[in-house]
């Protein structure tokens, strides 16, 4: 192939650079509970010093976990991070059903849990394996006409958005003491773990909302590599960045890179069509890039200089983004 996957490795930098140097990369956090996905990007901006930061896909307040901030150049990268899997543990409360899903919220219905078979309960989670058409709860942050779903809800003025398509991967009971039941799942991006736990809750016919959320991974990235919140808002204004900081280079591990040389490197930078044939030359390979295919540009010192696109049909890459020096 003209370029290789582990060329760059997906690690995180060990390098201990000033804060004060405008760091370009992704932070993974810990999230606690009780806390919005804004404020810890809040936190995250103050403490790293930078002029931007993005996280890539909401957290409820009442959920915890993995987190993905993007810092300065990085929050380009964001769109590419959003669409990646997603793991959490999840503990369900049957019997309630809730406006909002989960355990903040008002209980509407109520039932008498029934003495269900582990045979019984396995069954019914693992019917949810698999596409599926997911109704986004009212109290959400999607957009109506520009305003956030749950603050319509909140004042009397619930709107619900039409279905949409999901995939759950995989999803298993870890341990249960009825009426809780706590359990995994791997699913697409814009998945609703809330609604899958009231879906669930419904086919069981007692109703059910989530006493507890985790997000254990996004996009490859786990809580090994995460920061806690904690760690960042006691940062000194001299500290060097955490450890685990992640180089731009090395958020997108499962995209391709093509290591450019000079020439190559100079007409990104002037914005200059560029064709798989360019791609050919500056990585020593005799293949071009498969159509459809996203690539990494990195320079001769490892530093990501732009993510290209190949359509195939004309032999040119579209320049998705560029980064400055």
């Amino acid at each position: 192939r003209y370029c290789r996957a582990s060329n760059i490795e997906h690690r995180a930098s060990s390098i201990e650079e000033p804060v004060t140097s405008d760091p370009n990369g992704i932070i993974i956090i810990d999230k606690p509970v009780g806390i919005t996905s804004a404020r810890v990007v809040s936190i995250v901006k103050k403490a790293l010093k930078a002029k931007k930061v993005g996280h890539a896909g909401t957290l409820d307040p009442f959920a915890e976990g993995v987190l993905i901030c993007c810092v300065n150049q990085a929050t380009r990268l964001a769109e590419f991070l959003l669409h990646g899997t997603k793991k959490y543990i999840a503990e369900l409360k049957l019997g309630e059903e809730t406006d909002t899903q989960d355990l903040t919220g008002t209980v509407i219905a109520a039932a008498e849990p029934k003495h269900y078979s582990i045979a019984t309960l396995k069954k019914v989670f693992k019917a949810f394996e698999g596409s599926l058409e997911q109704l986004p709860p009212v109290y959400s942050a999607l957009k109506h006409k520009g305003v956030p779903l749950y603050k319509l809800a909140r004042s009397g003025k619930p709107v619900q958005k039409p279905p949409r398509q999901v995939e759950i991967y995989s999803i298993a009971i870890l341990d249960m003491a009825l009426p809780l039941i706590r359990f995994e799942v791997s699913c697409s991006a814009g998945t609703y773990i809330r609604t899958l736990g009231a879906d669930i809750g419904k086919t069981l016919g007692c109703g059910g909302h989530l006493n507890a959320l985790k997000r254990t991974a996004s996009s490859g990235f786990t809580l090994d590599q995460a920061v806690p919140l904690s760690a960042l808002e006691n940062l000194t204004p001299d500290a060097p960045l955490p450890a685990k900081f992640i180089n731009m280079v090395d958020a997108l591990p499962e995209m391709p890179a093509c290591r450019a040389d000079t020439n190559l490197v100079k007409k990104i930078r002037h914005g200059q069509m560029i064709t798989a044939r360019d791609l050919i030359g500056a990585d020593g390979s005799k293949t071009g890039p498969m159509e459809g295919s996203k690539i990494k540009v990195v320079d001769q010192t490892g530093q990501l200089v732009a993510i290209l696109n190949y359509q195939g049909h004309d032999q040119q890459l579209n320049y998705c983004c560029v980064f400055a020096r």
